[in-house]
């Protein structure tokens, strides 16, 4: 299965979680990193290469920090100007239907700030909810999320560990029965 990986973090350079997941998944043939900064500083979206490029995947992943509730500016722009009504959504926007999509999810808050009862008041299910709309309204299939709490404070073997458990998570998810 080949797996589109559109990584979107405006520093990262300076991001040990975000750069460790893209060097992982940077090991699969079958994984395609495609970093929007890197690619798009400016925010010219090429609107035709993004297509062609989500049409030659099977699963679509979204990897950002998770950024006021949210992903980073440039995916939102990306979503804005890419998922257009007639290609990705509407009576003829099929093209990602059938494809499946997964997120990964970085946050510098502890997994315990996302409840209820949390600094945050929210669960991360909840917050990511748009992100599940989405991959509805286009077609395609939402996998569970990779979610890494806490990335401040990981250790080095932690690190480690949160990648490979990624790069593992991203290739061999499977649809839930």
């Amino acid at each position: 299965m080949s797996t589109l990986v559109i990584l979107a973090h405006p520093n990262l350079e300076t991001s040990r979680v975000n750069k460790a997941w893209k060097e992982a998944l940077e090991q699969h043939d079958e994984v395609t990193v495609h970093d929007l900064y890197a690619t798009y500083p400016d925010f010219k979206i090429d609107v035709t290469r993004e297509q062609q490029l989500l049409v030659s995947h099977d699963r679509i992943v979204f990897q950002f920090p998770f950024y006021w509730y949210s992903s980073p500016a440039l995916l939102k722009e990306w979503q804005d100007v890419v998922l257009s009504y007639g290609w990705a959504y509407g009576q003829s926007g099929t093209q990602l239907h059938g494809k499946e999509f997964v997120l990964a999810v970085s946050t510098g808050g502890p997994a315990d700030a996302y409840r209820p009862d949390g600094y945050n008041r929210f669960m991360m299910e909840e917050l990511l909810s748009p992100f599940r709309a989405m991959a509805n309204l286009t077609g395609m299939t939402y996998l569970p999320p990779y979610i890494e709490s806490g990335v401040r404070t990981l250790s080095a073997e932690e690190l480690r560990t949160s990648a490979e458990f990624l790069a593992n998570h991203v290739v061999n998810i499977s649809i839930p029965k």
